[in-house]
């Protein structure tokens, strides 16, 4: 992903450079030990401000509670979930009140009662609070914290079908 921006970046400051842009490079800062970390702000493709945000991991460092949430991948991260501990009543022997957890395409249709997700948002997702109140899964061990997270992650970051 970082690979990506840069590229992204060298490009933008190609593509301004040979049209008479001036790409603007302000001097970089010394983060303090109590200073805070911010994520980045979008930036115009009009200007480009480069700044040289690398600091000693020992300055600064991120808590594993803010990395991106749209690093969670449905394939990898939400269906072994799903899989594990879901699948047995809700798309494996039977399909428990009409929710099939088989597919991402299951999963969105919802159940008789309607949806199961509210996309961006896990907190008013039927599926986040039953896990939360332990009401699901009823057989079996329930979800972990951390599990419950990843789905509230892949759900606030839009549900992807990624």
């Amino acid at each position: 992903m970082k690979k990506n921006l840069i590229i992204g970046l060298i490009l933008i400051a190609l593509i301004i450079t040979a049209c008479g842009g001036q790409a603007t490079q302000s001097p970089p800062e010394d983060a303090a030990p109590t200073q805070a970390v911010t994520q980045p702000t979008p930036v115009s493709t009009s200007t480009i401000i480069m700044t040289n945000t690398t600091a000693p991991a020992t300055e600064t460092t991120v808590p594993a509670t803010e990395a991106p949430a749209t690093s969670v991948s449905f394939t990898k991260d939400v269906m072994p979930i799903f899989a594990n501990s879901c699948i047995e009543c809700h798309g494996g022997k039977q399909i428990k009140e009409g929710l099939d957890m088989r597919t991402y395409d299951g999963l969105i249709a919802g159940s008789f009662n309607g949806p199961v997700l509210v996309v961006g948002n896990s907190a008013d997702s039927f599926l986040v609070q039953q896990l939360i109140n332990g009401k699901m899964p009823k057989r079996g061990p329930k979800l972990t914290a951390g599990q419950i997270k990843i789905i509230s992650d892949w759900i606030d970051a839009g549900a992807l079908n990624n």
